[in-house]
């Protein structure tokens, strides 16, 4: 695929001037947009491009279930910390 300079800073451009330009389909580029979360700015278009937002609910979810993970595993690591220790009393180690 080619690439032109500046080809992706033109905030005129359409959606099918972009795809014709990266030789991708006009729809999976709509896809790609849609999935990434960006939304056409409406009104006055301005000289830079809409930045990819981040979902900030999604990234909310993802930093807890990390949480929950990590207290798990400290959890399980105490345990085995402790069945360690009690084993190795027992054989006198």
């Amino acid at each position: 695929m080619e690439r032109r300079p500046g080809a992706c800073r033109q905030p005129e451009a359409t959606i099918k001037q972009i795809a014709a330009d990266r030789g991708v389909n006009p729809e999976t580029l709509r896809n790609w947009i849609r999935d990434a979360g960006v939304s056409r700015p409406r009104g006055r278009r301005t000289a830079e491009p809409p930045a990819v937002p981040v979902a900030p609910s999604a990234l909310e979810a993802e930093v807890a279930a990390l949480r929950r993970e990590n207290a798990e595993l400290k959890k399980a690591r105490e345990i085995l910390r402790k069945a360690a220790r009690y084993f190795a009393s027992e054989t006198g180690w």
